[in-house]
């Protein structure tokens, strides 16, 4: 299946996120403790939370997110149709190429470290070291695609 997050628009998952950053029209400044978190949407396997920092991911244009994830936390294989920018604010983000989740392969990023996979680039990802934090930038609208069906969780919640 495909379209923004398996057929659903990122801005109709992202209804229940606290989502204040999304009218600004000027100027953001937003210190971590005053950043509102929120489930993530459905597309991602359960246990992380979001937080939009600006912009509006299921729309044209710029957006930043923060992705936060606990211990052991993994993304299958995936692809976007836009290009994604990650920074590692903190724990241990593992980043891989390919069609298939390896843990023995893929690169340690410690917290500042910054990635950009192109657009659909098949990668994948997990967290170490303790809950990860990474913010997501991009121009939207986002999407997310399992390479194999079966490990979209909602294919899962099916079964």
């Amino acid at each position: 299946m495909h379209g923004n997050l398996m057929g659903l628009p990122l801005a109709a998952m992202l209804a229940f996120v606290p989502v204040a950053a999304m009218a600004a029209d000027g100027p953001i400044a937003t210190p971590p403790d005053q950043m509102r978190w929120g489930a993530a949407p459905p597309v991602l396997p359960k246990g992380a939370e979001l937080a939009l920092l600006s912009g509006d991911p299921g729309k044209q244009g710029d957006f930043v997110m923060r992705l936060r994830m606990p211990d052991g936390y993994r993304v299958p294989p995936h692809w976007h149709s836009m290009a994604e920018h990650l920074t590692v604010i903190s724990g241990t983000f593992h980043a891989g190429m390919g069609d298939k989740l390896d843990t023995a392969s893929g690169t340690a990023l410690p917290p500042g470290s910054y990635a950009m996979m192109p657009a659909r680039e098949h990668h994948y990802a997990w967290c170490t070291g303790g809950p990860c934090i990474v913010q997501v930038q991009g121009i939207g609208p986002f999407d997310l695609h399992y390479v194999n069906e079966a490990d979209s969780p909602r294919a899962q919640a099916t079964d």
